[in-house]
């Protein structure tokens, strides 16, 4: 203790540390965040050298300081993108294949006498998986910090090329393995190979103007509305055009060309144009999800009108972070591309951002990277083994769902106490009781309930989207949301079930046409068809007004589908019927198939879609009325047990019911065949369209799939019960 009336001594600043920080060049996001914790390491009296193949003046155009050190190293590759939204899953492969592994050997020498080079005293990653392999074998400390893993995101590609360079995602998780700390961001994917992990907050770079300081440098008036495109550096070669803004807005563009033309409601940006001051200045942002806009846009409360993209793993996770906060809207790629954009600006202004979490990740990180070089531990997440336990639950199924699909992410999972600051909420299960009080708001005209609790659950859920209040403060699902304004409730609506499969004998026999025996499931697809006339119809705010800019009333089909809210595939999906029409005859299965591949986020509406065009081409069926259509399905996905088949089967039904059309359950198990065949373009036998379409509750169905002959219906003994085992193999 100092002698009363003198103050105590200020601690011995810590020594001065040497920080080599490794940057993946995949993207400009990684780089910001780098630069965040790269500043205040700098500012604490510490040296960084960083090593990336991002360009300098990345860097030197936010942080010029002797301190900061800049070296080119290619380690990895990121992803290789075909566009902007597009990833090249094989390619990506390919390149980190030809980048960090056939060097490999070359690479760890040449890193190993660099650290050794500049004295470091702790290697950080973000998220190069080399450099932690490299830290171990000179005997330095290791951090990594980010949102996801490469070996996360390249156990998608491998799945979708055929497991092409499958060893890759085993080195990779190899390398991270030697890590001894994982700084871990919100908006994070299961990311198994690290065993300690520390949660820290948001990075996010400061502002330095304010609104009206930037506003009036771009000469935009205060009361303007601005928009800001920002789709990382790569909107060169979209033709943008005057009139897909509303009228008085501005529309900033960020990483345009020297060469791009835009129209005079288009600012082009500077390329060292600050984009925190920008987004802050301005209304709401398009672009597509990363780490940074996603970051950013929930700290200074921007609504975020995304666009998907394909191939990217870590999308449904910071998706799920930003609409947990009201900070975002979709965007389909079709109205983007097409230049529909003004519902999607003007329903973004009456989001309400609530994001009230920290900020100060960069700080944070930078604090815990400080003790962690000088040997001190820090306080690491507490439930370390739970949560290794929960990424290798959601990786697990990541990795056997269909192709193109990510898997929902649990409640448990990705709003965790860590992740957004809520306690995982408990699901009371349903009665029949509690669920039949609920049909009140509902006369059925035609048919019963069969006593099946799924069909009663299902209306119970249409009696709910009845009472959803689109003001309410209370956070709904874009999916629920969407499916609360799609019917008139006044009219009548036609609901059918179908239900998946289980092959109990014959198998692959259906492709020979050989004699199987099948199990109609428990698990089944519901859909509800309403038609109304084009004039009558509640249209989606982005269809109505694409059908006013069109100027017409022509009959339309929108589609909501439950269960992809957190999966990479939009909710919703909605056409023209025109658009199946070649003047006065419907388009061949061709273009059909060409039409709903044009958008990989929506291909899943071919399946539903599909029916309406085998109806028109197969039995000249005329529709003039539009048509709502809201798909709901407990039938697991990519474990062949016929969810495709009883989605198409469950739709043919709704819609025949509606339209007042008598098809034979073989008639529609042939027609829904054509569908997937024709339509979707997925080669299949009829066995799993037949057993939806004509099977029975507690019956085998005993068929010889040519020519689609159904032999008898078999009941199953009553001491006898048959289980579908998952056996974590995808079905391919």
């Amino acid at each position: 203790m100092p002698p009363a009336g003198e103050a105590a001594a200020p601690p011995p600043p810590p020594r001065r540390l040497v920080f080599a920080f490794y940057l993946t060049g995949h993207g400009f996001g990684h780089a910001t965040r780098a630069i965040e914790v790269a500043r205040h390491l700098i500012a604490a009296g510490h040296q960084v050298h960083v090593a990336t193949a991002v360009p300098e003046f990345v860097f030197t155009a936010e942080l010029r300081s002797p301190a900061l050190h800049i070296r080119r190293a290619v380690l990895d590759c990121g992803a290789v993108q075909t566009d902007a939204l597009t990833v090249d899953p094989l390619a990506s492969l390919d390149k980190y294949h030809e980048t960090a592994v056939v060097p490999r050997e070359s690479i760890l020498t040449t890193e190993a006498e660099w650290l050794t080079s500049i004295k470091a005293d702790l290697v950080i990653s973000d998220v190069v998986p080399m450099a932690c392999r490299v830290a171990a074998d000179v005997g330095i400390p290791s951090a990594c910090i980010g949102n996801f893993s490469w070996d996360y995101i390249y156990a998608e590609y491998i799945v979708a090329s055929g497991d092409h360079h499958r060893s890759i995602v085993w080195q990779i998780a190899e390398d991270y393995a030697h890590c001894d700390l994982l700084l871990r961001l919100p908006g994070y994917c299961p990311m198994l190979a690290f065993r300690d992990v520390t949660d820290v907050p948001l990075v996010v770079r400061g502002l330095r103007r304010s609104r009206p300081e930037v506003r009036k440098e771009l000469g935009i008036e205060a009361n303007t509305k601005v928009v800001v495109f920002n789709f990382g550096g790569q909107p060169s070669g979209w033709n943008l055009k005057q009139e897909w803004l509303p009228d008085g807005w501005i529309c900033l563009v960020c990483g345009a060309s020297d060469s791009q033309e835009v129209p005079p409601n288009f600012i082009k940006l500077a390329k060292d144009a600050y984009t925190p001051d920008v987004m802050a200045a301005s209304d709401c942002m398009l672009g597509k999800i990363g780490y940074g806009t996603a970051s950013e846009a929930l700290a200074y409360k921007l609504p975020f009108i995304f666009v998907r993209r394909d191939y990217f793993n870590e999308e449904p996770f910071l998706r799920n972070l930003l609409e947990h906060y009201q900070n975002s809207i979709e965007m389909t790629r079709r109205d983007f591309l097409n230049g529909h954009w003004k519902p999607y600006l003007l329903r973004a202004l009456t989001l309400q951002p609530c994001y009230d979490g920290a900020t100060n990740g960069g700080e944070v990180a930078a604090r815990i990277l400080q003790d962690t070089a000088v040997g001190k531990k820090c306080i690491s997440d507490k439930f370390n083994g739970a949560r290794r336990l929960q990424d290798a639950i959601v990786l697990g199924y990541q990795l056997q769902r269909a192709s193109g699909r990510d898997v929902a992410i649990p409640d448990w999972y990705s709003l965790s106490e860590t992740e957004v600051g809520v306690c995982p909420i408990s699901r009371k299960t349903k009665t029949k009781e509690n669920t039949e009080s609920c049909f009140e708001d509902f006369e059925i005209l035609h048919g019963d309930m069969q006593g099946l609790p799924d069909t009663m659950a299902f209306l119970k859920s249409l009696s709910e989207l009845n009472q959803i209040e689109l003001k309410s403060n209370k956070k709904q699902p874009g999916e629920r949301i969407a499916a609360s304004v799609l019917f008139d409730w006044e009219e009548e609506m036609y609901i059918a079930r179908a239900p998946g499969r289980l092959d109990v004998m014959g198998g692959i026999a259906d492709y020979s046409g050989s004699l199987v025996l099948q199990l109609p499931l428990r698990e089944a697809c519901h859909v509800a068809v309403q038609r109304n006339h084009p004039s009558n119809q509640k249209l989606l705010e982005h269809t109505q007004a694409r059908q006013l800019e069109n100027g017409g009333t022509g009959p339309v089909v929108q589609i909501v589908s439950f269960g992809s809210e957190l999966s990479n595939r939009s909710p919703t999906f909605d056409m023209n019927l025109s658009d199946l029409m070649d003047r006065d005859k419907p388009i061949s299965y061709k273009n059909a198939r060409e039409y709903f591949c044009g958008n990989p986020s929506q291909k899943w509406a071919a399946y539903v879609a599909g029916t309406i065009l085998v109806l028109m081409t197969e039995l000249d069926v005329k529709f003039n009325d539009s048509m709502s259509i809201l798909v709901s399905s407990d039938v697991p996905e990519g474990k062949g047990v016929s969810s495709s088949a009883s989605v198409e089967v469950a739709t043919m039904a709704a819609v025949a019911a509606a339209y007042g059309l008598n098809i034979a359950p073989r008639d529609l198990a042939l027609l829904c065949q054509k569908v997937e065949n024709h339509v979707v373009g997925a080669p299949c036998g009829v066995m799993d369209q037949m057993t939806s379409a004509c099977g029975e509750a507690n019956k085998l169905l005993a068929m010889v799939c040519q020519p689609a002959e159904v032999k008898e219906l078999v009941a199953i003994p009553t001491h006898m019960r048959f289980w579908g085992l998952d056996s974590g193999i995808r079905h391919r």
